[in-house]
């Protein structure tokens, strides 16, 4: 209590809390649906099976325009990633060094979460387990990474992207927004690969309007670059959000539900549909109108407290919280007492209040033991008023280099990550993830980690 006091007290005047609150609610109220929706039960060779409610609650998918947060992350993250950026270049810092560095909030959760699944799964199947089990498992439990499989790739693209939004301003997220349309269009009317660019052009939308929103704490910067804030502004894109939203799913031929539901004509999150664009919209307006009460809350020590405490360890919650839920079923399931009530039933819905409480527990346990790793990731100290910014000495010779190792590193990142999402659940993996997505992710992450170690920094 007493360091997040004085990490409170320290916090700088000009830093955007509410950001930082955003951020802790999307990643919390993911971690919730996630687990609020399993429904849990035995396949036909007797082993625990689980698969998302939503299917059997059709009366449910309208809740999904709240509970689909993921553009609410991208929203913060481009404003993150614009301030970051912004405070790097104002130290004397390049492009490359922020990005080197930005790896490592990202990178390390994510690799502790891979190297203690692959032991893990190792250990399993040196006892017998089969290996279609162990991938059946490990292949739940890194479910969040698609998420961030988008995300990686959006960071590097940061300092181009924002290149762009100073010269076009909010013509860059339309046009972005014009891409997804064709995309849709595409897989409307033939084959779901034509939308595949989806997953880039709707995410970098809402992360473009990151980049407006943070211009918008200047009155200097000029008005093409600056996302409107007022309680005015809010409301026009609550509305307009909501207008758009019915009229694509309601009247057009969009699902209403905006998380995956098999069957459905189409997925609007896999990739970003335009209706998910409309509830991005809705969500940012709400997000405008509720600005003033939230900063005037997080001014008080004990609200920002917990929220610095939240967003230390943010991301070790979001890449664990389905591996808590395997444990949690695997340990009911040996006692003999794990519930799997018919979905929908009193009994399912009496189940819900234990059953997220239980999960509680088992992921406290686990961001207990990974979340230092999260926490306690170094952050480059400000540089004093007419240095280099860290890690930015003798790069006159070899920036090049270092920027292609950096690339190179996030692609490996990426190519890991996308290879074990795309690999099928039923896959025989004796280690749960295929091994060349393990060995491209660590090849990147360690090229990644020299980097910030500062090799390579020196012709």
């Amino acid at each position: 209590m007493r360091r997040l006091r004085q990490l409170a007290e320290r916090t700088p005047a000009g830093r955007e809390r509410y950001v930082d609150l955003l951020r802790g609610l999307a990643i919390t109220m993911v971690v919730i649906g996630h687990w609020g929706v399993t429904v849990i039960g035995y396949d036909r060779a007797g082993r625990p099976t689980g698969h998302s409610a939503l299917g059997d609650l059709p009366w449910a998918w309208p809740l999904t325009w709240v509970a689909q947060v993921m553009p609410v992350f991208f929203l913060v993250g481009g404003y993150a990633n614009a301030a970051s950026l912004t405070a790097r270049r104002a130290r004397g810092g390049e492009a490359t060094g922020w990005l080197i560095d930005r790896s490592a909030r990202l990178v390390r959760p994510t690799t502790a979460l891979l190297v203690v699944l692959a032991i893990a799964a190792a250990v399993a199947r040196l006892r017998g387990a089969d290996a279609t089990e162990i991938r059946t498992v490990v292949w739940f439990a890194t479910i969040p990474l698609w998420f961030l499989v988008a995300y990686l790739i959006v960071v590097p693209l940061t300092p181009p992207m924002y290149a762009l939004h100073r010269r076009f301003g909010l013509v860059v997220p339309l046009v972005l927004v014009g891409l997804v349309a064709l995309g849709d269009l595409g897989r409307l009317l033939g084959p779901a690969g034509l939308a595949t660019g989806n997953y880039l052009f709707g995410w970098l939308a809402v992360h473009q309007l990151g980049f407006a929103w943070y211009d918008a704490r200047s009155p200097d910067t000029p008005r093409r670059r600056r996302l409107p804030t007022s309680r005015r502004a809010g409301a026009v894109l609550l509305a307009g959000g909501l207008v758009a939203l019915v009229l694509l799913t309601i009247v057009g031929p969009y699902p209403v539900v905006m998380l995956n539901v098999p069957g459905e004509r189409l997925d609007n999150a896999a990739p970003p549909s335009l209706a998910l664009l409309a509830v991005a919209t809705a969500q940012l307006g709400l997000i405008l109108l509720l600005q003033a009460p939230a900063r005037r809350w997080l001014r008080r020590s004990g609200p920002w407290q917990v929220v610095i405490a939240a967003n230390s360890v943010v991301l070790t919650v979001f890449l664990w919280h389905l591996t808590a839920a395997v444990l949690l079923v695997g340990l009911l399931d040996a006692v003999g007492v794990l519930p799997t009530p018919r979905v929908g039933s009193a009994a399912w819905w009496a189940w819900r209040v234990p059953w997220l409480l239980a999960l509680a527990l088992v992921l406290a346990g686990l961001v207990a033991v990974f979340g230092p790793i999260e926490a306690r990731t170094r952050r480059p100290a400000p540089a004093r008023p007419g240095t280099r910014a860290p890690g930015t000495e003798g790069t006159r010779r070899t920036p090049a280099v270092r920027t292609v190792l950096a690339v190179a590193g996030y692609a490996g990142v990426v190519a890991g990550l996308l290879l074990n999402s795309l690999t099928r659940k039923a896959a025989p993996e004796p280690l749960g993830l295929p091994a060349p997505a393990l060995v491209a992710y660590l090849a990147g992450a360690g090229v990644l980690r020299l980097l910030r170690s500062g090799w390579g920094s020196r012709g």
